[in-house]
Protein backbone atom coordinates (compact mmCIF):
# COMPACT_ATOMS: atom_id res chain seq x y z
CA UNK A 1 0.00 0.00 0.00
CA UNK A 2 1.33 3.12 -1.24
CA UNK A 3 0.99 6.38 1.72
CA UNK A 4 1.97 10.14 0.58
CA UNK A 5 1.22 12.34 3.48
CA UNK A 6 2.12 16.37 3.86
CA UNK A 7 3.01 18.09 6.80
CA UNK A 8 -0.44 17.91 8.18
CA UNK A 9 -0.59 14.44 7.09
CA UNK A 10 -3.95 15.01 4.71
CA UNK A 11 -3.03 14.34 0.98
CA UNK A 12 -3.88 10.85 1.00
CA UNK A 13 -2.99 8.42 -1.97
CA UNK A 14 -3.98 4.60 -1.42
CA UNK A 15 -3.62 1.73 -3.28
CA UNK A 16 -6.94 -0.49 -2.27
CA UNK A 17 -7.67 -3.69 -2.26
CA UNK A 18 -9.69 -2.83 -5.77
CA UNK A 19 -6.22 -1.53 -6.80
CA UNK A 20 -7.06 1.73 -7.95
CA UNK A 21 -5.85 4.84 -7.05
CA UNK A 22 -7.45 7.12 -4.87
CA UNK A 23 -7.23 11.03 -4.76
CA UNK A 24 -8.99 13.66 -2.00
CA UNK A 25 -11.13 15.80 -3.68
CA UNK A 26 -9.62 19.14 -1.75
CA UNK A 27 -6.17 19.74 -0.32
CA UNK A 28 -6.77 20.08 3.80
CA UNK A 29 -6.10 23.09 6.02
CA UNK A 30 -4.83 23.36 9.15
CA UNK A 31 -8.00 23.94 10.82
CA UNK A 32 -8.92 20.52 9.82
CA UNK A 33 -8.03 18.89 12.88
CA UNK A 34 -10.12 16.00 12.27
CA UNK A 35 -10.12 15.49 8.69
CA UNK A 36 -7.06 12.77 9.56
CA UNK A 37 -9.79 10.76 11.19
CA UNK A 38 -12.34 10.47 8.79
CA UNK A 39 -10.34 9.28 5.99
CA UNK A 40 -7.61 7.50 7.49
CA UNK A 41 -5.73 4.65 5.61
CA UNK A 42 -7.15 1.85 7.20
CA UNK A 43 -10.79 3.83 7.40
CA UNK A 44 -10.36 4.19 3.54
CA UNK A 45 -9.38 0.71 2.93
CA UNK A 46 -12.25 -0.98 5.52
CA UNK A 47 -15.05 1.26 3.98
CA UNK A 48 -14.25 1.42 -0.21
CA UNK A 49 -12.28 -1.91 -0.70
CA UNK A 50 -15.24 -3.47 -1.00
CA UNK A 51 -18.23 -3.94 -3.48
CA UNK A 52 -20.97 -0.89 -2.19
CA UNK A 53 -24.18 -0.38 -4.20
CA UNK A 54 -25.88 1.69 -1.93
CA UNK A 55 -28.04 5.13 -2.69
CA UNK A 56 -27.37 8.85 -1.44
CA UNK A 57 -28.63 8.13 2.29
CA UNK A 58 -26.22 5.15 2.76
CA UNK A 59 -23.16 7.57 1.21
CA UNK A 60 -24.59 9.86 3.35
CA UNK A 61 -23.78 7.52 6.01
CA UNK A 62 -20.01 6.73 4.84
CA UNK A 63 -19.53 9.72 4.66
CA UNK A 64 -17.14 9.28 1.21
CA UNK A 65 -18.44 9.09 -2.26
CA UNK A 66 -16.52 7.23 -4.82
CA UNK A 67 -16.07 9.47 -8.79
CA UNK A 68 -14.63 6.82 -11.81
CA UNK A 69 -12.62 8.81 -13.61
CA UNK A 70 -10.51 8.05 -16.60
CA UNK A 71 -7.17 9.37 -17.68
CA UNK A 72 -7.41 12.00 -19.96
CA UNK A 73 -5.56 15.10 -21.06
CA UNK A 74 -8.39 16.76 -20.73
CA UNK A 75 -11.02 15.08 -18.21
CA UNK A 76 -8.55 13.69 -15.28
CA UNK A 77 -4.58 14.35 -15.61
CA UNK A 78 -1.86 14.91 -13.30
CA UNK A 79 0.15 18.42 -13.02
CA UNK A 80 3.21 17.95 -10.12
CA UNK A 81 1.64 14.64 -8.67
CA UNK A 82 -2.08 16.19 -8.13
CA UNK A 83 -5.22 15.03 -10.06
CA UNK A 84 -6.66 17.92 -11.87
CA UNK A 85 -8.96 18.50 -15.09
CA UNK A 86 -12.20 18.95 -16.41
CA UNK A 87 -14.67 15.73 -14.46
CA UNK A 88 -12.00 16.42 -11.45
CA UNK A 89 -12.96 20.15 -11.16
CA UNK A 90 -16.52 19.27 -11.85
CA UNK A 91 -16.83 17.10 -8.93
CA UNK A 92 -15.00 19.26 -6.98
CA UNK A 93 -18.02 21.67 -7.20
CA UNK A 94 -20.78 19.46 -6.56
CA UNK A 95 -18.72 18.11 -3.65
CA UNK A 96 -19.54 21.98 -2.65
CA UNK A 97 -22.93 21.47 -3.31
CA UNK A 98 -23.15 18.34 -1.71
CA UNK A 99 -21.69 20.00 1.61
CA UNK A 100 -23.71 23.48 1.04
CA UNK A 101 -25.89 23.08 4.28
CA UNK A 102 -23.05 20.88 6.00
CA UNK A 103 -21.90 22.58 9.15
CA UNK A 104 -19.56 20.13 10.95
CA UNK A 105 -16.65 19.17 9.24
CA UNK A 106 -17.04 15.37 10.63
CA UNK A 107 -20.45 15.45 8.72
CA UNK A 108 -19.33 16.44 5.68
CA UNK A 109 -19.09 13.80 2.14
CA UNK A 110 -15.90 13.13 0.77
CA UNK A 111 -15.45 12.80 -2.77
CA UNK A 112 -12.31 10.45 -3.69
CA UNK A 113 -11.35 10.11 -7.25
CA UNK A 114 -10.49 6.37 -8.47
CA UNK A 115 -9.00 6.06 -11.65
CA UNK A 116 -10.03 3.08 -14.13
CA UNK A 117 -9.46 2.00 -17.44
CA UNK A 118 -11.66 3.91 -19.72
CA UNK A 119 -13.26 0.52 -21.33
CA UNK A 120 -14.01 -0.38 -17.83
CA UNK A 121 -15.70 2.62 -16.13
CA UNK A 122 -19.46 1.49 -16.38
CA UNK A 123 -18.42 -2.00 -15.18
CA UNK A 124 -17.05 -1.01 -12.20
CA UNK A 125 -19.52 1.11 -11.81
CA UNK A 126 -22.16 -1.60 -12.19
CA UNK A 127 -20.40 -3.84 -10.27
CA UNK A 128 -20.47 -1.16 -6.81
CA UNK A 129 -16.60 -0.11 -7.39
CA UNK A 130 -17.66 3.26 -7.59
CA UNK A 131 -20.90 5.66 -7.50
CA UNK A 132 -20.10 8.15 -10.32
CA UNK A 133 -18.96 7.73 -13.32
CA UNK A 134 -16.94 10.68 -14.99
CA UNK A 135 -15.37 10.44 -17.68
CA UNK A 136 -17.10 12.85 -20.31
CA UNK A 137 -19.14 10.07 -20.81
CA UNK A 138 -21.93 10.93 -24.68
CA UNK A 139 -24.96 9.40 -23.90
CA UNK A 140 -25.83 6.38 -25.80
CA UNK A 141 -28.44 3.67 -26.01
CA UNK A 142 -25.93 0.84 -25.68
CA UNK A 143 -24.44 2.77 -22.26
CA UNK A 144 -28.33 4.03 -21.14
CA UNK A 145 -28.52 -0.26 -20.90
CA UNK A 146 -26.42 -0.29 -18.38
CA UNK A 147 -26.54 2.84 -16.15
CA UNK A 148 -28.89 5.56 -15.57
CA UNK A 149 -27.41 9.20 -16.75
CA UNK A 150 -28.18 12.24 -15.48
CA UNK A 151 -30.02 15.43 -17.28
CA UNK A 152 -26.53 16.11 -19.78
CA UNK A 153 -24.12 18.79 -18.18
CA UNK A 154 -23.28 19.68 -21.98
CA UNK A 155 -26.57 19.29 -23.89
CA UNK A 156 -25.72 20.37 -27.28
CA UNK A 157 -22.14 18.92 -28.01
CA UNK A 158 -20.87 19.66 -31.55
CA UNK A 159 -18.29 18.22 -33.52
CA UNK A 160 -16.31 21.09 -35.10
CA UNK A 161 -13.30 22.06 -37.62
CA UNK A 162 -10.49 22.60 -36.41
CA UNK A 163 -7.96 24.34 -38.07
CA UNK A 164 -4.11 25.43 -38.11
CA UNK A 165 -4.31 29.23 -38.52
CA UNK A 166 -2.33 29.11 -41.70
CA UNK A 167 -5.63 27.76 -43.44
CA UNK A 168 -7.56 29.80 -45.31
CA UNK A 169 -9.29 28.33 -47.78
CA UNK A 170 -11.92 26.69 -45.70
CA UNK A 171 -14.77 28.82 -45.24
CA UNK A 172 -17.64 25.93 -45.65
CA UNK A 173 -17.53 22.76 -45.08
CA UNK A 174 -18.09 21.87 -48.95
CA UNK A 175 -14.23 22.97 -48.64
CA UNK A 176 -13.37 20.11 -47.19
CA UNK A 177 -13.69 18.04 -50.31
CA UNK A 178 -10.01 17.48 -51.12
CA UNK A 179 -8.62 18.25 -48.20
CA UNK A 180 -6.57 16.01 -45.57
CA UNK A 181 -8.31 15.85 -42.95
CA UNK A 182 -6.55 13.56 -39.76
CA UNK A 183 -9.08 12.01 -37.34
CA UNK A 184 -8.92 10.11 -33.76
CA UNK A 185 -9.70 6.28 -34.69
CA UNK A 186 -12.87 5.03 -32.92
CA UNK A 187 -14.85 8.06 -32.68
CA UNK A 188 -17.61 9.58 -33.95
CA UNK A 189 -16.17 12.27 -35.65
CA UNK A 190 -14.70 9.70 -37.73
CA UNK A 191 -18.44 8.21 -39.04
CA UNK A 192 -19.98 11.87 -38.94
CA UNK A 193 -16.84 12.76 -41.68
CA UNK A 194 -17.47 10.09 -43.84
CA UNK A 195 -20.92 10.66 -44.20
CA UNK A 196 -20.27 14.07 -45.18
CA UNK A 197 -17.64 13.30 -47.16
CA UNK A 198 -20.51 10.57 -49.07
CA UNK A 199 -22.86 13.75 -49.24
CA UNK A 200 -19.93 15.53 -51.01
CA UNK A 201 -19.34 13.05 -53.50
CA UNK A 202 -23.19 12.92 -54.64
CA UNK A 203 -22.75 16.02 -54.92
CA UNK A 204 -20.15 15.63 -57.94
CA UNK A 205 -16.86 17.40 -55.48
CA UNK A 206 -14.21 15.37 -54.75
CA UNK A 207 -14.42 13.11 -50.78
CA UNK A 208 -12.79 14.66 -48.01
CA UNK A 209 -9.48 12.49 -47.73
CA UNK A 210 -9.33 11.10 -44.37
CA UNK A 211 -6.31 9.98 -42.27
CA UNK A 212 -7.46 7.71 -39.51
CA UNK A 213 -4.67 7.87 -36.72
CA UNK A 214 -3.35 4.56 -35.64
CA UNK A 215 -0.66 5.51 -33.50
CA UNK A 216 -2.67 5.52 -29.98
CA UNK A 217 -3.29 9.43 -30.66
CA UNK A 218 -5.79 10.90 -28.76
CA UNK A 219 -7.99 14.45 -30.11
CA UNK A 220 -5.76 16.35 -27.99
CA UNK A 221 -2.76 14.92 -29.46
CA UNK A 222 -3.97 15.88 -33.01
CA UNK A 223 -4.87 19.24 -31.90
CA UNK A 224 -0.48 19.56 -30.83
CA UNK A 225 0.14 18.75 -34.34
CA UNK A 226 -2.40 21.26 -36.05
CA UNK A 227 -1.01 23.71 -33.68
CA UNK A 228 2.46 22.58 -35.21
CA UNK A 229 1.16 23.00 -38.46
CA UNK A 230 2.12 19.11 -38.81
CA UNK A 231 -1.33 18.85 -39.77
CA UNK A 232 -3.94 21.05 -41.25
CA UNK A 233 -7.46 19.91 -40.27
CA UNK A 234 -8.95 18.04 -37.58
CA UNK A 235 -12.32 17.57 -36.33
CA UNK A 236 -12.91 17.97 -32.15
CA UNK A 237 -15.98 18.44 -29.89
CA UNK A 238 -16.12 22.09 -29.49
CA UNK A 239 -15.95 22.55 -25.63
CA UNK A 240 -12.28 20.43 -26.02
CA UNK A 241 -11.19 22.34 -28.69
CA UNK A 242 -11.79 26.06 -27.02
CA UNK A 243 -10.34 24.64 -23.54
CA UNK A 244 -6.97 24.10 -25.55
CA UNK A 245 -7.32 26.91 -27.95
CA UNK A 246 -6.07 29.06 -24.97
CA UNK A 247 -2.99 27.09 -24.50
CA UNK A 248 -2.76 25.82 -28.43
CA UNK A 249 -2.27 29.66 -30.24
CA UNK A 250 -2.14 28.24 -33.65
CA UNK A 251 -5.22 26.51 -34.05
CA UNK A 252 -8.66 28.09 -35.19
CA UNK A 253 -11.66 26.38 -33.92
CA UNK A 254 -15.04 27.10 -36.42
CA UNK A 255 -17.81 26.87 -34.46
CA UNK A 256 -19.69 27.40 -37.83
CA UNK A 257 -18.11 24.38 -39.11
CA UNK A 258 -19.96 21.92 -37.93
CA UNK A 259 -20.15 18.29 -39.25
CA UNK A 260 -22.77 16.99 -36.26
CA UNK A 261 -24.66 18.92 -32.94
CA UNK A 262 -27.05 17.48 -30.48
CA UNK A 263 -24.52 15.09 -28.91
CA UNK A 264 -25.10 14.67 -25.04
CA UNK A 265 -22.60 13.89 -21.78
CA UNK A 266 -23.69 13.41 -18.86
CA UNK A 267 -22.59 11.23 -15.48
CA UNK A 268 -23.62 8.23 -15.19
CA UNK A 269 -24.94 6.36 -11.79
CA UNK A 270 -26.27 2.68 -10.94
CA UNK A 271 -29.82 2.26 -11.77
CA UNK A 272 -30.99 1.78 -8.85
CA UNK A 273 -29.17 4.83 -7.02
CA UNK A 274 -32.59 7.20 -7.91
CA UNK A 275 -31.62 9.66 -5.02
CA UNK A 276 -28.07 10.28 -6.27
CA UNK A 277 -29.59 10.44 -9.76
CA UNK A 278 -32.13 13.41 -8.35
CA UNK A 279 -28.90 14.97 -6.43
CA UNK A 280 -26.58 15.22 -9.47
CA UNK A 281 -29.70 16.29 -11.77
CA UNK A 282 -30.61 19.23 -9.07
CA UNK A 283 -26.69 19.92 -9.31
CA UNK A 284 -26.45 20.16 -12.95
CA UNK A 285 -29.61 22.44 -13.22
CA UNK A 286 -28.43 25.24 -10.40
CA UNK A 287 -24.96 25.57 -11.81
CA UNK A 288 -25.10 25.80 -15.63
CA UNK A 289 -22.58 27.96 -16.61
CA UNK A 290 -21.95 28.20 -20.47
CA UNK A 291 -19.55 25.88 -21.36
CA UNK A 292 -19.16 24.43 -18.06
CA UNK A 293 -16.05 25.31 -16.95
CA UNK A 294 -14.65 25.48 -20.39
CA UNK A 295 -12.03 27.94 -19.09
CA UNK A 296 -10.56 25.89 -16.31
CA UNK A 297 -7.85 26.98 -15.19
CA UNK A 298 -6.39 25.18 -18.21
CA UNK A 299 -3.89 28.39 -18.71
CA UNK A 300 -2.47 28.20 -15.40
CA UNK A 301 -2.03 23.98 -15.87
CA UNK A 302 -0.66 24.30 -18.91
CA UNK A 303 1.54 27.68 -19.52
CA UNK A 304 4.69 26.07 -18.81
CA UNK A 305 4.19 22.84 -21.17
CA UNK A 306 6.27 22.55 -23.82
CA UNK A 307 4.38 21.96 -27.28
CA UNK A 308 5.89 19.89 -30.15
CA UNK A 309 7.57 21.49 -32.82
CA UNK A 310 7.18 20.94 -36.78
CA UNK A 311 10.05 18.48 -37.94
CA UNK A 312 9.05 19.47 -41.49
CA UNK A 313 10.15 22.72 -41.36
CA UNK A 314 13.14 24.21 -43.99
CA UNK A 315 16.16 23.39 -41.65
CA UNK A 316 14.72 20.68 -39.59
CA UNK A 317 13.84 18.54 -42.82
CA UNK A 318 17.51 19.43 -44.15
CA UNK A 319 18.62 17.59 -41.21
CA UNK A 320 15.88 14.84 -41.62
CA UNK A 321 17.19 14.28 -45.06
CA UNK A 322 21.35 14.29 -43.98
CA UNK A 323 20.16 11.63 -41.52
CA UNK A 324 17.70 9.47 -43.22
CA UNK A 325 20.13 7.01 -44.48
CA UNK A 326 21.65 6.20 -41.38
CA UNK A 327 18.43 5.50 -39.67
CA UNK A 328 17.50 3.26 -42.50
CA UNK A 329 20.68 1.40 -42.03
CA UNK A 330 20.01 0.92 -38.45
CA UNK A 331 16.60 0.23 -38.61
CA UNK A 332 17.18 -2.31 -40.74
CA UNK A 333 19.79 -3.68 -38.19
CA UNK A 334 17.69 -3.82 -35.40
CA UNK A 335 14.27 -4.19 -36.59
CA UNK A 336 13.13 -0.59 -36.15
CA UNK A 337 11.27 1.24 -38.22
CA UNK A 338 13.57 4.04 -39.64
CA UNK A 339 11.02 6.95 -38.92
CA UNK A 340 10.53 6.14 -35.95
CA UNK A 341 14.16 5.91 -34.87
CA UNK A 342 14.34 9.30 -36.63
CA UNK A 343 10.98 11.00 -34.51
CA UNK A 344 13.04 9.78 -31.61
CA UNK A 345 15.78 11.82 -32.75
CA UNK A 346 13.91 14.40 -32.97
CA UNK A 347 11.93 13.97 -29.94
CA UNK A 348 15.87 13.90 -28.24
CA UNK A 349 17.61 17.16 -29.70
CA UNK A 350 15.91 18.34 -32.87
CA UNK A 351 18.47 16.04 -34.74
CA UNK A 352 21.23 17.76 -33.54
CA UNK A 353 24.54 16.03 -33.19
CA UNK A 354 25.91 19.23 -31.38
CA UNK A 355 23.95 18.83 -28.68
CA UNK A 356 24.75 18.26 -25.10
CA UNK A 357 22.56 18.08 -21.90
CA UNK A 358 24.08 18.85 -18.48
CA UNK A 359 23.95 14.94 -17.30
CA UNK A 360 26.26 14.55 -20.31
CA UNK A 361 24.25 12.66 -22.54
CA UNK A 362 26.13 13.67 -26.78
CA UNK A 363 24.20 13.90 -29.85
CA UNK A 364 21.52 13.17 -31.85
CA UNK A 365 20.40 10.40 -29.66
CA UNK A 366 21.39 12.04 -26.31
CA UNK A 367 23.27 8.87 -25.64
CA UNK A 368 25.91 8.99 -22.54
CA UNK A 369 29.19 7.80 -22.63
CA UNK A 370 28.51 5.32 -20.10
CA UNK A 371 25.75 3.82 -21.68
CA UNK A 372 27.64 3.51 -25.22
CA UNK A 373 30.34 1.87 -23.89
CA UNK A 374 28.02 -0.60 -21.43
CA UNK A 375 28.52 -4.08 -22.81
CA UNK A 376 25.17 -4.48 -24.24
CA UNK A 377 26.22 -1.75 -26.38
CA UNK A 378 29.71 -1.15 -27.00
CA UNK A 379 29.78 1.78 -29.58
CA UNK A 380 32.97 4.00 -29.92
CA UNK A 381 32.96 7.59 -30.46
CA UNK A 382 29.53 8.66 -30.38
CA UNK A 383 30.72 11.98 -31.18
CA UNK A 384 30.41 11.01 -34.95
CA UNK A 385 26.97 10.97 -35.60
CA UNK A 386 26.37 7.78 -36.96
CA UNK A 387 27.60 6.04 -34.44
CA UNK A 388 25.50 7.95 -32.01
CA UNK A 389 22.51 6.88 -33.91
CA UNK A 390 23.94 3.49 -33.75
CA UNK A 391 24.47 3.00 -29.91
CA UNK A 392 20.96 4.92 -29.93
CA UNK A 393 19.47 2.15 -31.91
CA UNK A 394 21.02 -0.80 -30.33
CA UNK A 395 20.54 0.21 -26.62
CA UNK A 396 16.79 0.25 -27.73
CA UNK A 397 17.09 -2.67 -29.10
CA UNK A 398 18.74 -4.00 -25.73
CA UNK A 399 15.56 -2.16 -23.84
CA UNK A 400 13.12 -3.80 -26.07
CA UNK A 401 14.86 -7.47 -25.97
CA UNK A 402 15.81 -7.66 -22.59
CA UNK A 403 12.76 -5.90 -20.23
CA UNK A 404 10.06 -6.36 -22.24
CA UNK A 405 10.08 -9.25 -24.89
CA UNK A 406 7.05 -11.25 -23.53
CA UNK A 407 4.66 -12.93 -25.89
CA UNK A 408 1.79 -10.63 -23.86
CA UNK A 409 3.18 -7.52 -25.32
CA UNK A 410 2.04 -6.69 -29.01
CA UNK A 411 5.17 -5.31 -31.14
CA UNK A 412 4.17 -1.53 -30.85
CA UNK A 413 3.59 -1.58 -26.86
CA UNK A 414 7.51 -3.24 -27.14
CA UNK A 415 8.88 -0.23 -28.70
CA UNK A 416 6.27 2.60 -26.88
CA UNK A 417 7.82 0.69 -23.62
CA UNK A 418 11.76 0.68 -24.33
CA UNK A 419 10.99 4.71 -25.23
CA UNK A 420 9.98 5.10 -21.85
CA UNK A 421 12.88 3.01 -20.79
CA UNK A 422 15.42 4.87 -22.53
CA UNK A 423 14.16 8.24 -20.82
CA UNK A 424 13.13 6.90 -17.32
CA UNK A 425 15.43 3.31 -16.89
CA UNK A 426 13.97 0.51 -17.65
CA UNK A 427 13.41 -0.56 -13.52
CA UNK A 428 11.51 2.32 -13.00
CA UNK A 429 9.05 1.21 -15.92
CA UNK A 430 8.91 -2.49 -14.81
CA UNK A 431 7.45 -1.39 -11.61
CA UNK A 432 4.57 1.06 -13.54
CA UNK A 433 3.89 -2.16 -15.11
CA UNK A 434 3.48 -4.06 -11.76
CA UNK A 435 1.73 -1.07 -10.27
CA UNK A 436 -0.29 -0.68 -13.20
CA UNK A 437 -1.79 -5.00 -12.83
CA UNK A 438 -2.42 -4.43 -9.06
CA UNK A 439 -4.20 -1.19 -10.23
CA UNK A 440 -7.14 -2.91 -12.77
CA UNK A 441 -5.19 -1.49 -16.03
CA UNK A 442 -2.68 -3.57 -18.32
CA UNK A 443 0.32 -3.81 -17.60
CA UNK A 444 0.83 -5.56 -21.26
CA UNK A 445 -0.32 -1.72 -22.92
CA UNK A 446 1.87 1.40 -22.52
CA UNK A 447 -1.28 4.00 -23.74
CA UNK A 448 -3.72 4.52 -21.54
CA UNK A 449 -2.36 2.04 -19.35
CA UNK A 450 0.78 1.98 -17.74
CA UNK A 451 0.96 5.55 -19.31
CA UNK A 452 -1.14 6.15 -16.71
CA UNK A 453 0.26 5.40 -13.80
CA UNK A 454 3.45 6.79 -14.83
CA UNK A 455 1.83 9.34 -15.04
CA UNK A 456 1.30 10.32 -11.61
CA UNK A 457 4.09 8.31 -10.30
CA UNK A 458 6.88 9.19 -12.21
CA UNK A 459 5.54 12.76 -13.42
CA UNK A 460 4.38 14.00 -17.39
CA UNK A 461 8.13 13.82 -18.53
CA UNK A 462 8.35 9.86 -19.60
CA UNK A 463 4.57 10.09 -20.69
CA UNK A 464 5.58 13.34 -23.06
CA UNK A 465 8.15 11.86 -24.38
CA UNK A 466 6.75 8.49 -25.39
CA UNK A 467 3.93 10.20 -27.04
CA UNK A 468 5.59 13.08 -28.66
CA UNK A 469 7.93 10.73 -30.28
CA UNK A 470 4.57 9.09 -31.62
CA UNK A 471 3.70 12.52 -32.87
CA UNK A 472 7.00 12.94 -34.73
CA UNK A 473 6.44 9.91 -36.59
CA UNK A 474 3.32 10.87 -37.81
CA UNK A 475 4.98 13.78 -39.45
CA UNK A 476 7.80 12.13 -41.14
CA UNK A 477 5.06 8.99 -42.04
CA UNK A 478 3.25 12.57 -43.51
CA UNK A 479 6.27 13.22 -45.06
CA UNK A 480 7.43 10.24 -46.91
CA UNK A 481 3.78 9.37 -47.91
CA UNK A 482 3.76 12.74 -49.59
CA UNK A 483 7.49 11.82 -51.52
CA UNK A 484 6.01 8.51 -52.25
CA UNK A 485 2.61 9.74 -53.83
CA UNK A 486 5.14 12.53 -55.58
CA UNK A 487 7.60 10.04 -56.63
CA UNK A 488 4.99 8.62 -58.61
CA UNK A 489 3.13 11.35 -60.02
CA UNK A 490 6.60 12.10 -61.74
CA UNK A 491 6.79 8.54 -62.94
CA UNK A 492 2.97 9.14 -64.14
CA UNK A 493 3.70 12.05 -65.99
CA UNK A 494 7.19 10.51 -67.53
CA UNK A 495 5.50 7.54 -68.77
CA UNK A 496 2.63 9.47 -70.25
CA UNK A 497 5.16 11.69 -72.21
CA UNK A 498 6.73 8.36 -73.66
CA UNK A 499 3.16 7.46 -75.08
CA UNK A 500 2.27 10.59 -76.66
CA UNK A 501 2.44 10.65 -80.82
CA UNK A 502 5.02 12.90 -82.11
Amino acid sequence: MLQRFSKMKCSLFATLSISVFLFQSEPCHAGDGAREEILGPMALISRLGKPFTGDLKKIKKRKTIRALVSYSKTNFFFDKGSPKGFEYEMMNAYDSFLNRDTKKLTDRIRIVFIPVPFDKILQYLVNGRGDIAAAGLTITPEREKMAAFTKPYLPNVKEVVILNKSVKDVQTLSDLSGKLVYVEKGTSYLQHLRELSNKLVKEGKNPIRIMVDDNNLVAEDILDLVNADILKITINEEHTAEAWAGVLKNIVVRKDLAINTGGQIGWAVRKNNPELLASLNTYIKENKKGSLLGNILFKRYFKDSKWITNPLHKEEQQRFNKLVSIFNRYGKMYGFDALALAAQGYQESQLNQKKRSPEGAIGVMQVLPSTASDKWVDVDNIELVANNIHAGAKYLDFLRNRYFDSPEIGEAAKINFAWAAYNAGPAKINEMRKIAKESGYDPNKWFFNVEAVAAEKIGEETVQYVININKYYVAYRLLADAQKLREEGLKSIGSSKETLPE
